[in-house]
């Protein structure tokens, strides 16, 4: 057995939380050339296809309201998950909320976004996530999460 199975067999059972933000729970329905067509639904139930495989217990969440993504974050510094991947949504650009209970995390937080943000209006090429995160996957549709997913797993092996 490789030294790095053994690392993992080792440790525990990672908790990865997928934390997704307002209108994305309209994925599918809403603008389907910038999002695709796939339902938050599909792409959770691939990611946790995803993560079962890869030995990860994954929660995955959304909401239309910042202080319920908030909440959300507490939860995850309360009960020591090992990671956030986060697709903030419009919240990208305005939340300092998101951004300040983000940085209360020691934990790896990956941002997604299913477009390109740079490529789109002004307004969207900012956020207020991306020097605070790991990394940032945007422009890969929903693959972004399951490149996350595997990122994080990278990260908390290595």
């Amino acid at each position: 057995m490789s030294k790095a199975k053994q690392k993992k067999q080792n440790k525990k059972i990672p908790e990865i939380c997928v934390i997704n933000g307002p209108n994305l729970d309209m994925l599918g329905k809403r603008e389907p050339a910038i999002y695709g067509n796939e339902s938050l639904e599909e792409i959770n139930a691939e990611l946790e296809a995803e993560a079962e495989g890869l030995g990860i217990n994954l929660t995955a969440f959304q909401s239309n309201y910042e202080g319920a993504i908030v909440e959300k974050i507490h939860q995850a510094y309360e009960e020591e998950w090992d990671g956030i991947i986060i697709n903030p949504g419009a919240y990208t650009h305005t939340s300092v909320a998101i951004r300040d209970a983000l940085l209360i995390l020691s934990v790896p937080v990956i941002e997604v976004h299913l477009s390109n943000i740079h490529k789109r209006d002004d307004f969207r090429h900012s956020s207020l996530i991306s020097d605070i995160a790991a990394g940032q996957i945007i422009g890969f549709g929903s693959m972004g999460y399951k490149m996350a997913l595997n990122a994080l797993e990278k990260i908390l092996y290595c």
